[in-house]
């Protein structure tokens, strides 16, 4: 990308963040639409597969409306790779890309710490491999001084840290299950998420899913008449939770109601923890995320409230890899 197609002001205003987003599906033009709205943080570069936008000054969301992939500002073979180039000038990363080889978000965080970008990452993983080969990287990018919080989207992360508030009113936690409806209008909007939630079913695997075309992923969804229902995930709840020290993960349980054709959440959202309490009785908290928040609404906006405490433990010199569970997500004004 040429340096000068690169729009830059010559200082951030302090009261903002200057904020990157990896991707510009349905989670990265979501993520650039509530950035928009808030006070203390500005987007300043997204990208796609094919193409990088940059623009110190911000960027506005109405200009990436009904961009196809790869309209994306300027084209390039590497945009990942001119976010990192330009990575001194923002504070934090958050990284709203498919992950459908594990070890690809990790491989991206490594590149920024080779880099010496020194800011905050957070990314909205959720496959357990995926979210252990991220704590692995702890000592490298504390010694890149990255402040790092995984698993910080909806589930795991909003749903994962309600598990980890409602244990303190038990001695003992028995199990913790979290059951999410989504509903999309189009799953074309979704296309990396639908992907990744095919590749939980039965008969399938992340490379399978990875190298299904479009025209095969839509057909397998008339097959199951855009109904995805999908049980005992490998999602991250069950590390981020044990790392926490609320209940080992063999006790978690994860899954859900995919509706491709509808933007209604087919069912309520919830997360249900069970324990015993210190006079010995059994019971259970229930947490509900209301039926109108959409998918996007409970990744991306817990995503940046992490993002915010990221930024203020960055500030104290807290550095490495945290897991969503481990900290409190700070409201975004």
């Amino acid at each position: 990308m040429k340096q000068q197609q690169i729009l830059k002001t010559k200082e951030k205003a302090v009261d903002k963040a200057n904020i990157a987003v990896l991707g510009a599906g349905g989670l990265g033009t979501a993520a650039a639409n509530m950035i928009a709205g808030k006070k203390e943080m500005r987007l300043v570069a997204i990208a796609d597969k094919t193409g990088c936008l940059i623009d110190l000054g911000g960027i506005d969301p109405r200009s990436l409306e009904n961009k196809k992939p790869g309209d994306i500002g300027e084209k390039t073979e590497d945009a990942i790779g001119e976010i990192i180039k330009n990575s001194d000038s923002f504070d934090g990363i958050f990284i709203a890309l498919p992950n459908l080889a594990n070890d690809f978000i990790p491989r991206v965080a490594l590149r920024f710490a080779e880099h010496g970008f020194n800011g905050v990452m957070v990314d909205a993983l959720k496959r357990s491999q995926a979210v252990e080969m991220i704590f692995a990287l702890d000592a490298r990018l504390k010694a890149a001084r990255i402040t790092y919080i995984t698993g910080a989207g909806a589930t795991p992360g909003l749903l994962t840290c309600a598990a980890a508030i409602a244990a303190n009113s038990f001695n003992e936690v028995l199990g913790v299950d979290i059951n999410f409806g989504v509903g999309v209008g189009n799953w074309e909007s979704y296309r990396a998420t639908i992907r990744e939630d095919i590749a939980h079913l039965e008969g399938f695997s992340l490379e399978k899913a990875a190298n299904m075309t479009c025209a095969e992923i839509k057909e397998e969804l008339d097959k199951r008449k855009g109904i995805l229902r999908l049980r005992n995930m490998e999602h991250a709840d069950d590390v981020l939770l044990e790392r926490a020290g609320i209940v080992s993960r063999e006790k978690v349980t994860v899954g859900g109601v995919v509706d491709t054709r509808n933007p209604r959440k087919p069912v309520s959202t919830t997360m249900t923890l069970t324990g015993r309490t210190f006079d010995g009785a059994i019971s259970s908290h229930k947490f509900i995320l209301g039926d109108e928040t959409t998918m996007a609404a409970n990744v991306v906006g817990p995503a940046l409230g992490w993002m915010k405490a990221g930024l203020e433990f960055h500030r104290r010199g807290i550095y490495g890899v945290f897991g969503s569970a481990e900290i409190m997500p700070r409201f975004v004004l």
